[in-house]
């Protein structure tokens, strides 16, 4: 690179970071007011609500009920250049609400729920980073639309496989996203692609001690497919999940046969094709419990996530900017309270965290500036939709450090970290990184290029098929 080209590149960089400096403190205010009202999947309306505002605010043209979904919102500026796109969500998980900035579980409504992900932050970030590049770009005199899209119900709902579904990524050049963590780096593509499906036994009633030999057990049925499937994890693949839950007992009174029973259950598989294969033992396997029960089976898919498709173009453009960004920085507060949440996590956990991400731990550490080098998992054992978006258009995924090592996911620990400083002081990074890597692709544009030839080369090999094509009952509309 010429003189001149770094010095120009520099003044972006430099001009960027003004912008997104000046934008911050409106958009940690808006992280908080979400994490203030956690809404589940596809119930997210206050959530969208806020995100509508701040996109109006930001002077973006917005598309509410996005492909039909009443909880999506898309906020676009621009009329010619490259699609670039951030994805952002917020919805919460039940069961994990927590009062803020303590270190003890203590809920702020009994049974309600918390943003146990992180996703307060990961929505707003996504969107401060479509607003910065927005103005960045305007200050520059280049084009590109840029887009913000809300998807809502990350945590089971599937909603971007649904979006993917309905066209809303056919002109879409590239889309970036981010995650909260406690570590800031590359998120690589190693996700497992997985579907929910429910199962319906139907039996026969009857008086369980006068006349039990009239009955047919749905409940019956639904454990006893339960306990086939705990037998079949001997012999499905090493990266393979299967998870249930009952969601219907047929009744409460014991001395009735259950006429009718229901359990969900998760299929994960490391590709597509390999979900399909287990799910379909699965589904043999309820097959087998109705005829050993002489009962009735029926199934319902629910939603369904690809596995990620990695793009190495992408990936090496947010690995470039990740190393000269570096990480958050946190000061003595943040240090002191991850300190703290520490304390209330498992022995050994902290180290544990530090080791599998490669990186010493400095002495007495709760928290980590360190940038992540990057690591090429055989396979990672969670899912997102994010996976199926990754098969429509070439799509890269960063973490942002913004709470304690350790933290698990899911916790009333992440929850309690939500509003703090190291939150914030996280999403704005995570702003940034996603800023710099797609003004990048706009300033040289011969990047999407080559990131478009990648991606179509992979499906070359792997013809994509949207695991919720077949989905007829829309999660939104039952919800």
């Amino acid at each position: 690179m010429t003189a001149t080209c770094l010095a120009r590149r520099q003044d972006a960089v430099g001009l960027l970071g003004s912008i997104l400096d000046r934008k911050a403190p409106d958009f940690c205010a808006l992280s908080d007011a979400v994490w203030e009202v956690p809404e589940l999947n596809y119930e997210e309306r206050q959530s969208a609500a806020l995100h509508r505002e701040m996109l109006v605010q930001e002077c973006f043209t917005v598309t509410e009920d996005l492909a039909g979904i009443p909880t999506a919102i898309r906020g676009e500026c621009g009329e010619i250049g490259p699609v670039i796109t951030f994805l952002g969500e917020y919805d919460a998980l039940p069961g994990l609400s927590q009062v803020a900035g303590i270190a003890e579980r203590r809920a702020l409504q009994t049974g309600g729920n918390g943003h146990g992900c992180g996703h307060n932050m990961l929505g707003t970030a996504s969107l401060l980073a479509a607003a910065v590049l927005k103005d960045t770009l305007a200050e520059l005199d280049l084009a590109a639309r840029v887009q913000y899209i809300g998807c809502p119900a990350e945590e089971g709902g599937s909603a971007k496989s649904f979006l993917v579904r309905e066209g809303v990524f056919d002109d879409v050049d590239a889309a970036l996203c981010w995650h909260p963590s406690a570590f800031t780096g590359l998120i690589e593509p190693s996700s497992l692609a997985c579907l929910e499906a429910e199962f319906r036994f139907e039996g026969r009633a009857s008086h369980a001690a006068v006349a039990p030999q009239e009955g047919r057990s749905a409940l019956d049925a639904v454990e006893l497919m339960n306990v086939g499937v705990n037998y079949l994890r001997e012999h499905m693949p090493s990266n393979a999940r299967v998870h249930y839950a009952v969601t219907d007992t047929g009744g409460s009174a014991p001395n009735v046969v259950q006429p009718q029973a229901a359990v969900r259950y998760v299929v994960r598989g490391g590709t597509l094709p390999e979900m399909w294969v287990l799910f379909d033992r699965v589904r043999q396997i309820a097959t087998g419990a109705a005829l050993m029960t002489e009962t009735t089976v029926s199934d319902r898919q629910i939603s369904g996530e690809a596995n990620m498709l990695g793009n190495t173009v992408l990936e090496d453009i947010m690995t470039d900017v990740l190393h000269a960004a570096g990480g958050p920085d946190f000061d003595a507060a943040d240090h002191a309270f991850a300190a703290e949440i520490a304390r209330t996590l498992p022995e050994g956990s902290v180290d544990r965290s530090f080791a599998e991400r490669n990186l010493p731990r400095p002495d007495g550490a709760y928290l980590t500036d360190a940038v992540a080098p990057r690591r090429r998992a055989a396979q990672g054992f969670g899912s997102t939709d994010v996976g199926t978006v990754s098969w429509a258009v070439p799509t890269v995924q960063c973490a942002a450090a913004c709470y304690a090592v350790g933290t698990p996911g899911h916790s009333w620990q992440l929850v309690a970290q939500g509003k703090s400083g190291m939150a914030h002081k996280g999403l704005v990074h995570a702003a940034r990184l996603m800023a710099l890597a797609a003004l990048r692709l706009v300033e040289e544009p011969v990047h999407l290029t080559r990131a478009h030839e990648e991606h179509r080369r992979l499906l070359g090999k792997t013809p994509f098929h949207n695991p919720v094509t077949d989905v007829k009952d829309l999660p939104w509309s039952s919800g």
